[in-house]
């Protein structure tokens, strides 16, 4: 049960980052269509931020898979193949010079992601409560209540 918690623990970790991190990536595409930011200060901003984005999310995908915890696993796996996908096309970064045109698809893909990763935070958050709960509960019939 200690490393079920453990998992857990790392899950949570990980999910508010990626909530922070999309977070960001939103105000500074907002700020940049209010023009309180320069397209060069934004994409460099946005860009810093995008790899570790992907890393997170595919080592949180990797994660559900290697522990057994099916359900989560196919919840981020449609992410982290995106992910991949626009790695491999070289699409993963904003361009400088067209931030402007793709503002509203980039604004649409970051408030998408933020429901998901914001979707997921709350199932993590759900699972690290009821670990906890297993953990300092003797009593083995609550396991059969969830």
């Amino acid at each position: 049960m200690a490393w079920d918690l453990f998992l857990w623990i790392i899950s949570f970790v990980i999910s508010l980052a990626l909530v922070a991190s999309v977070f960001y990536q939103v105000i500074c595409l907002t700020d940049l269509e209010a023009d309180y930011m320069n397209p060069y200060e934004t994409s460099t901003r946005i860009n810093r931020l995008v790899l570790p984005e992907f890393i997170l999310q595919g080592s949180l995908c990797i994660l559900f898979l290697l522990t057994w915890h099916w359900f989560f696993f196919l919840i981020t796996l449609p992410v982290t193949c995106y992910h991949a996908m626009l790695y491999n096309k070289r699409r993963h970064l904003i361009d400088v010079t067209e931030v402007f045109r793709g503002i509203n698809f980039e604004k649409k893909l970051r408030f998408t992601k933020l429901g998901f990763y914001i979707f997921l935070f709350i199932l993590v958050v759900f699972r690290l409560t009821l670990s906890v709960v297993y953990s300092f509960t003797e009593d083995d019939d609550l396991h059969h209540l969830f």
